[in-house]
């Protein structure tokens, strides 16, 4: 009797698998897209755009799964679950280009969204926070000497991106007028152009007036944790800015009240729906896509089980086609309200060494040296 010997792979790079068992290398690149599978929702089909949608997979043996009365005819919309390898869902969305109810125009997007997106590696942004209050930090660099000091340090440690802020978003803080903000954020911008330091430099704040003054000043990426929602003129201004970048950032609330028990019927869905119709708007004023960076909102309106789900499925949100955040450095989920930061800091490694694995475009964090350590290792 023959021993056979199965091995289950985890390697996700499969091309390099065929031509190690010797597959034909001048077309293992298109063989792999046999054995990468990916699952879409797709919300709100009519009943003859599913049962199209579903025949349409079974044709190319792959499978969509619809509401059970969709067969029947006794609703009038369902969501769809199509899964299949990226070869056979390249072949669905080419098919029902070809077929009626509109399904020409779901084709294209569903083409769109299946192409292969090569990972990119992960960048650092280091916290720089310049308020009495901050959750983590509050009042360690309020000072103008001590925020350099340690503006210098986040630079020689290793990170890509400084992120500095003068309001505290932490849950329960109030807001800090503009005129307040820019006597803390001015100096240290005068300063980075005074020395020509060249680091991208983001600026966590809501407030418009803010953004421009800062953008004035040489700042390259507005962070907005409340994702439009607090000032209506962010995104004029963002739009008038043509080559700088905004973080969109999904809340639930705002920090005077994100966390009186939150809730979420379907959290991944209502994120993903609420930051892709932000971008849309983002785009409809005239601010380009290549400029929208994403972040989920970790810790905003969210409870514990919520911010591990999201660090789990955060790639459902790659599908909206924007470079994604996450930061959780120091974070409530942690669970640690009375650890040091030291220790704080290790944990918050763990968790973000999982999104440094998969390659996640943004971490935000406030010790940076050890994150770029472990990304150096990592490779």
């Amino acid at each position: 009797m023959h021993d056979f010997l199965i091995k289950e792979l985890s390697n996700t790079n499969i091309e390099y698998e065929l031509q190690n068992i010797g597959y034909d290398s001048s077309y293992a690149d298109k063989a792999a897209q046999k054995f990468e599978y990916k699952n879409f929702k797709i919300y709100n089909l009519t009943v003859p755009q599913a049962n199209i949608l579903k025949q349409t997979a079974l044709t190319v043996g792959a499978d969509c799964g619809t509401h059970r009365q969709t067969i029947t005819g006794k609703i009038d919309a369902t969501d769809c679950i199509l899964g299949g390898s990226l070869s056979q869902l390249k072949k669905i969305a080419q098919k029902i280009q070809y077929q009626p109810f509109g399904l020409k125009e779901l084709g294209i997007l569903l083409e769109e969204k299946i192409l292969i997106q090569k990972p990119t590696k992960t960048k650092i942004m280091g916290i720089l926070n310049v308020t009495t209050n901050s959750f983590s930090d509050g009042g360690k660099y309020f000072k103008f000497e001590d925020s350099i000091k340690h503006l210098h340090k986040l630079i020689d440690d290793g990170a890509d991106i400084i992120d500095i802020g003068a309001e505290s978003t932490k849950p329960y803080s109030t807001a800090v007028n503009a005129e307040d903000q820019l006597t803390k954020l001015l100096p240290i911008l005068e300063y980075i152009k005074k020395n020509n330091i060249t680091i991208p430099i983001s600026i966590d704040t809501r407030c418009a007036e803010v953004a421009q003054k800062c953008i004035e000043m040489g700042a390259n990426i507005i962070n907005d944790v409340s994702g439009f929602d607090y000032d209506p003129m962010m995104s004029e201004i963002i739009a008038r800015n043509k080559n700088i970048k905004i973080i969109i950032q999904h809340s639930k609330g705002t920090p005077e009240n994100m966390q009186n028990s939150p809730h979420y019927d379907n959290l991944m869905d209502e994120i993903y729906i609420n930051l892709k119709t932000k971008v849309d708007f983002a785009i409809s004023k005239g601010i380009n896509k290549e400029n929208i960076i994403i972040d989920p909102g970790i810790g905003f309106g969210k409870t514990k089980e919520n911010n591990l789900e999201i660090i789990k499925r955060w790639k459902e949100l790659k599908t909206i086609g924007c470079p994604i955040l996450i930061g959780l450095s120091r974070k409530s989920l942690l669970n640690m309200p009375d650890a040091e930061n030291q220790e704080k800091d290790i944990y918050s490694l763990a968790l973000d060494s999982i999104l440094i694995k998969e390659n996640i475009d943004y971490i935000r964090v406030h010790n940076v040296k050890i994150h770029k350590t472990l990304k150096d290792i990592l490779g």
